[in-house]
């Protein structure tokens, strides 16, 4: 089935209420299996009487807000089409405004929570032996099988990060000088300092998908998008087809710069980057005295890249969609964030295995505390308890076009704005991706 993208305007409910306002949905050239494109509905009066406006071959609906209390079926149906455009194996409802974080981790069994040395360390073991393993791949496979060498071994050194990862959450082991410790050496292969993106990732959860204090990727300003003609650019590139290795900016923007961080934290920041800079200057050389520029590039550069790609996808799948909001602090509600505002999605087992399962992002969300090896059990009971809540995919093609083509500006009304809305003669790279990209879920 083919569902191709335009600019079409559909409703979302939201709310205790299911209040209805407008929002962007996504088609694509072809259209869904309802043949239809919706440009709006109208919704008026207290007996929520609808007109429909015929207006050439398209249906043209204008949607007024108002609190409208749609059939489940209805609304079902609506959410059912809305997945199939978007690339979703199901979106949630909304969760209602009275439900707290608190409730949601209450229904969670309390051996997610539990700590299992052997299992950590096993985790630690598989990426050790995968990244060794793909560096002897390198060493051995003819140039037109490395990008496959490149491929496993920038995975599996996604496995590193996943495992400091695990240790700035806490939740790798019961020691803390351990996790400290394993954490800044999980993070060296990928010149990520330790300390800093700690601080900056622990704000992330506590401001999940909050519009201004969120420290993972924010939607672009309308300001900024319109600040200069270069930027504009840069900008239009970095969100469209350099969007898979944007985490490469985000980590050079936020985990270096000293005035970034509180006082309190200055210190542990410095001993990160003195690990990281002494890393570089001892590792690299030493490559490079071994390899050659070439085998920088080969044995390290390509597999980081890899990783940056892993990254960066990761990150935008989670938490970019056009129906999933970015909030003001003063409408932010944490339950509403973390269990209806993060995507779960499924991955080829050979990369959730090298990963360790991070694609199982939403009971991370709801407590960062459960160790990686407990969240597929955890994201059980979630789906038992709250499933109807929960967004879910299976990685495809056309998931990742919908975030690289429409998810761009921000509106508060609409989520999100293209490029190509505001900007359509500068925004070739959006109208290259469109081209391009497959369109099959």
């Amino acid at each position: 089935m083919a569902c191709r993208i335009a600019d079409p305007s559909v409703f979302l409910f939201t709310g205790p209420h299911q209040r209805m306002r407008s929002q962007k949905i996504a088609t694509h050239s072809a259209p869904c299996n309802w043949h239809l494109t919706w440009d709006r509905f109208l919704v008026k009066g207290e007996n929520h009487k609808k007109w429909v406006i015929p207006m050439r071959r398209t249906r043209t609906v204008q949607a007024v807000a108002a609190p409208v209390a749609p059939s489940s079926a209805d609304s079902a149906g609506y959410r059912k089409q809305l997945a199939e455009c978007y690339g979703f194996r199901q979106i949630g409802e909304p969760l209602p405004d009275n439900i707290t974080l608190k409730d949601v981790m209450d229904t969670l069994p309390k051996k997610v929570f539990e700590i299992d040395d052997m299992k950590a360390w096993k985790s630690v073991l598989v990426s050790v032996t995968s990244y060794a393993f793909g560096l002897f791949m390198i060493s051995k496979a003819p140039w037109y099988l490395l990008p496959f060498a490149w491929a496993w071994t920038g995975t599996a050194v996604t496995g590193f990060f996943v495992i400091g990862h695990d240790c700035a959450h806490k939740s790798f082991s019961r020691n803390k000088l351990v996790e400290d410790i394993v954490g800044t050496l999980a993070f060296l292969p990928l010149i990520y300092p330790y300390e800093p993106w700690r601080f900056k990732h622990d704000r992330h959860h506590a401001k999940t998908n909050m519009l201004e204090e969120d420290t993972a990727w924010h939607p672009v300003w309308k300001a900024e998008f319109d600040s200069s003609p270069i930027l504009r650019k840069a900008i239009i590139f970095g969100y469209g087809p350099f969007r898979p290795w944007m985490s490469i900016a985000h980590w050079l923007l936020w985990h270096f710069d000293l005035k970034k961080f509180r006082s309190n934290e200055i210190q542990r920041v410095k001993i990160s980057l003195a690990c990281v800079f002494g890393f570089m200057a001892v590792g690299w050389p030493l490559i490079i005295y071994k390899a050659g520029i070439m085998g920088w590039i080969k044995f390290w550069l390509m597999p980081w890249l890899g990783y940056h790609f892993w990254m960066s996808t990761f990150t935008m799948v989670h938490h970019t969609a056009p129906h999933i909001p970015f909030k003001s602090s003063d409408e932010w509600n944490a339950a509403q964030a973390q269990l209806n505002g993060t995507v779960h999605c499924d991955y080829p087992s050979w990369i959730e295995i090298l990963c360790h399962d991070i694609n199982v992002h939403i009971p991370h969300h709801v407590s960062s505390r459960i160790p990686h090896y407990n969240l597929r059990m955890a994201h059980k009971s979630l789906q038992e308890n709250w499933g109807k809540y929960l967004n879910e995919a299976k990685w495809n093609w056309r998931l990742m076009k919908t975030i690289m083509t429409l998810c761009h500006v921000y509106d508060k009304e609409e989520n999100y704005v293209a490029f190509d809305q505001l900007a359509p003669e500068e925004s070739q790279p959006v109208a290259f991706l469109k081209r391009v990209m497959p369109d099959y879920a």
